[in-house]
């Protein structure tokens, strides 16, 4: 019987509800390994996850039986429980409405490997917003301006 063999590679970015910096240092990195364990836990490849005090970043090997919006989704709901169960913020934390996903071929992993793992010193250069902008102009993702992430800059 022959089978599907396909890799599909999504860079996943969402953020913080009100842009708020939220995610500390020094719990993030248990977060984006939680994170990692529940795209794992849906049998996809998590390459790579890191992110801001405000937004993550995902980049996943994704099958083509997963939606991109129900891996996204659970990985949304179950680190806001991590995060409001353990109580690592005050008050109740979530994740923002929506996200950007952005498609990759093999040839690219590498540098995009690099660019999520270099957040922060890409950061220092370029706000979240400027760079949420340039994916969507670089993809050719047609966008109105009042569906995007509520922007606090």
């Amino acid at each position: 019987m022959a089978g599907t063999f396909s890799q599909i590679y999504i860079q996943v970015v969402f953020a913080v509800k009100g842009r708020q910096n939220l995610i500390q240092k020094a719990w993030k990195d248990d977060l984006h390994k939680y994170m990692a364990g529940i795209i794992k836990g849906k049998k996809q490849k998590s390459i790579i996850v890191n992110g801001m005090p405000d937004h993550i970043h995902a980049f996943i090997g994704l099958k083509p039986a997963m939606a991109v919006s129900d891996l996204v989704r659970d990985i949304k709901n179950n680190s806001t429980n991590f995060i409001n169960d353990r109580k690592l913020v005050k008050g109740k934390f979530s994740w923002q409405d929506g996200y950007g996903s952005f498609s990759y071929g093999h040839s690219q992993i590498d540098k995009v490997y690099k660019y999520i793992l270099n957040q922060e010193q890409h950061h220092r250069k370029k706000t979240f917003r400027e760079e949420y902008l340039d994916f969507l102009k670089k993809f050719e993702v047609p966008y109105d301006e009042k569906y995007l992430f509520e922007w606090i800059e």
